[in-house]
């Protein structure tokens, strides 16, 4: 019985030693495969670093505001009793918005105007009798003093009763309304916004540094969204002449036209100042840049061995220093010669050392003013 059992084990053994040769064999043959591996080429596409002219330009954010903007208010208290506007319409210069009620104010107009007739009447009796000697200068002067009171105390009401009807103060459009028919206003209550959309003020601030650079007339491409990737002309209008304390920025103010009303008051705008003269730059597409926060930097294509042509192409990391961008191309500062060609879009999937194949029949076409269209 002990000599069957032993001879079960050693079998038991001897399978488990062949199951066990027969996996190594296997797994050594696996790994001898995969060293001798080498993945298929990445294919992308290129485009060629090249000098180009570029015009200097000064990038910041800003925001729109009217030349002519105003809250109209009430100047003094009452009651409304008439609307003259709807809401977001455009009006004229002039135009009646509000009427308060004046029935107080119009029924003591006529006794001050009588008031007034009278002590005029008696002025010119104490002028005359006063060429004949008949009364003293200070009679004179008394009917001087209630003649000017009478007449003030007119103007007064009438003044009051021209205020209680509340007009547009210049051309532009109008906002939400924020009173009532039959609503008692208090005096400064708001009553609707008034804007003027043309022309606009575009406000901005730039650096203490870029003072030497800027003057009054310098042009400014302003960009905004929900603009159908426009660009608006600017011109710079004024330069504070004073320093932020706590920034260190000087704020900038340009003016720019808006006859098609596209822009609004309130708007965040991207601002452009473009400087005079241009510089030569080494320009690529901005999609060939693999960014990332220690530094940037392209693959550019070169032959896996220098001077053959037919010898494959692989990828080489190259860190670059971005000068500013433009369009769909970036100025470099560093990092790349003219002339190199770089691989220019899937770059995040790429490594330095792969093996790629060049194919361009589907490379995007990159441009200086790229205009998207409206999907």
């Amino acid at each position: 019985m002990t000599k069957r059992l032993l001879l079960a084990l050693f079998g038991l053994l001897l399978v488990v030693a062949l199951i066990g040769g027969i996996k190594a064999l296997q797994i050594r043959k696996m790994i001898a495969q995969g060293s001798q591996f080498v993945p298929p080429p990445e294919t992308v596409t290129t485009a060629v670093a090249e000098t180009a002219a570029w015009g200097a330009s000064l990038r910041a954010v800003g925001s729109l505001d009217a030349v002519q903007g105003v809250t109209v208010s009430a100047e003094v208290s009452g009651k409304i009793v008439a609307i003259g506007f709807e809401a977001g319409q455009t009006v004229a210069k002039g135009a009646m918005l509000l009427q308060l009620d004046t029935s107080t104010e119009m029924a003591q107009l006529p006794g001050a105007e009588a008031e007034t007739a009278l002590a005029k009447n008696n002025l010119e009796r104490f002028t005359t009798l006063l060429e004949q000697k008949i009364i003293s200068k200070a009679e004179y002067d008394a009917a001087v003093a209630g003649y000017r009171l009478a007449l003030s105390q007119a103007d007064n009401l009438r003044a009051v009763i021209a205020k209680k009807t509340v007009r547009a103060p210049f051309a532009g459009r109008l906002g939400i309304r924020q009173v009532n028919l039959g609503q008692i206003l208090r005096e400064g209550d708001s009553i609707v916004s008034l804007q003027a959309p043309d022309p606009l003020f575009v406000n901005f601030q730039l650096p203490q540094g870029d003072l030497p650079q800027l003057q009054v007339g310098l042009p400014v491409q302003v960009s905004v969204d929900g603009a159908a990737g426009k660009a608006f002309e600017a011109r710079i209008t004024a330069i504070n002449p004073e320093v932020d304390l706590a920034t260190r920025n000087v704020r900038i103010q340009g003016t720019l036209s808006n006859p098609q009303g596209l822009l609004r008051p309130g708007m965040f705008a991207s601002v452009s100042v473009v400087l005079p003269g241009q510089s030569e730059v080494l320009v690529i597409p901005a999609t060939a840049v693999l960014y990332a926060p220690y530094s940037d930097s392209v693959f550019v294509v070169e032959p896996k061995e220098p001077g053959k042509v037919d010898s494959g192409q692989v990828l080489r990391q190259q860190f670059v220093r971005i000068e500013r961008k433009r369009g769909d191309f970036v100025a470099l500062a560093s990092g790349l010669k003219a002339g190199e060609t770089v691989a220019s879009t899937g770059v995040f999937k790429l490594r330095n050392g792969q093996d790629v194949v060049v194919d361009n029949t589907l490379a995007p076409e990159f441009q200086l003013a790229p205009r998207p269209e409206d999907n």
